[in-house]
């Protein structure tokens, strides 16, 4: 197991990630309808997703962006200007369908076709993934060695929301490797927390917004004193109160619109009380592949499908 990676002095620096997606797009309100729908309703992921970058910029922080193929198809301004302005690009998939409703070979698709999307758009390699909905679980294990043919080099999808819920393939949180009969990938899994067995999500998303900012501090300081680099996620959608509301399930819309008026404030605090840096900086290893230092199959470790500390 590989030895854990000493924080630099000061505020240790952690992940910080958005998935950048249209607000129609979300699984909560997922139809074949709407999907056919997608072109004729109003954007809002551009100026979103600026209006974040502006933030960032006023505490000097960047962070990693999970961007849809279809989306950087439809902004490539956006695209191009986050990563000249220091931000990691990476792949969150190109039709925003959960691998769990894909075969294979229809995943194969999904992912390399939203890889060479973004890397003709910024010229550099796209080394990382994340599934929509976090959606590899025991049940898609399969999609591991796809990612690995296709060239990444990480992934950041599964979420071990509860105990046991995801089978062997998650355990824990942090970034630890996992070997495939393709190679070897590191995972950066989103920060849970450990309450009487459970391991309670306090990453963000729809449970940033749900629990009162002062708990999740507490959650995540707590984290942060055990040693954890804390793994952060946001959605554009979820800083813009005034978008158009969705039809859709009752628990659908209270998962999707509660406190969302709210989470800019929230953010501000996160970004005042914590230090952050993309995945490609913050986490040594994936840094090392990405700057070419070291080879991700040289550092297989027998352990691999456990986690390894950074």
């Amino acid at each position: 197991m590989t030895p854990p990676i000493n924080m630099p002095k000061g505020k240790p620096r952690h992940v910080l990630s958005f998935d950048v997606e249209e607000h129609f797009q979300v699984a909560a309100f997922w139809s074949t309808a709407r999907r056919r729908e997608w072109d004729q309703l109003t954007s809002r992921v551009e100026r979103n997703t600026r209006k974040i970058v502006d933030l960032l910029n006023e505490y000097s922080t960047k962070a990693t962006f999970f961007i849809l193929g279809w989306v950087a198809e439809r902004h490539p301004g956006l695209v191009k200007d986050l990563a000249e302005q220091g931000h990691e690009i990476a792949s969150h998939g190109y039709g925003h369908e959960l691998v769990s409703t894909q075969s294979p070979t229809q995943f194969r698709e999904d992912v390399r076709r939203a890889k060479h999307i973004l890397e003709d758009l910024i010229g550099e390699p796209v080394v990382g993934y994340r599934a929509p909905s976090f959606s590899i679980t025991s049940q898609t294990e399969w999609a591991m060695p796809v990612l690995i043919e296709e060239g990444y080099r990480y992934d950041s999808s599964i979420y071990n929301r509860f105990k046991g819920s995801q089978g062997n393939v998650a355990k824990g949180t942090g970034a630890y490797q996992l070997q495939t009969g393709s190679g070897t990938i590191w995972e950066v899994s989103p920060s849970t927390m450990n309450a009487c067995g459970l391991q309670l999500p306090v990453a963000g998303g729809g449970y940033f917004r749900l629990f009162p900012y002062a708990a999740s501090k507490l959650f995540l300081k707590n984290l942060e004193r055990q040693g954890e680099r804390l793994v952060i996620y946001l959605h554009p959608w979820e800083l813009d109160p005034e978008q158009p509301r969705m039809d859709g399930p009752v628990l659908s819309k209270i998962r999707h619109y509660l406190n969302i008026s709210k989470t800019e404030q929230r953010l501000r605090c996160l970004l005042n009380d914590f230090s952050f840096a993309p995945i490609n900086e913050a986490i040594a290893p994936i840094k090392d592949i990405c700057e070419g230092g070291i080879d991700s199959d040289a550092v297989v470790q027998s352990e691999s499908l456990h986690p390894c500390r950074l």
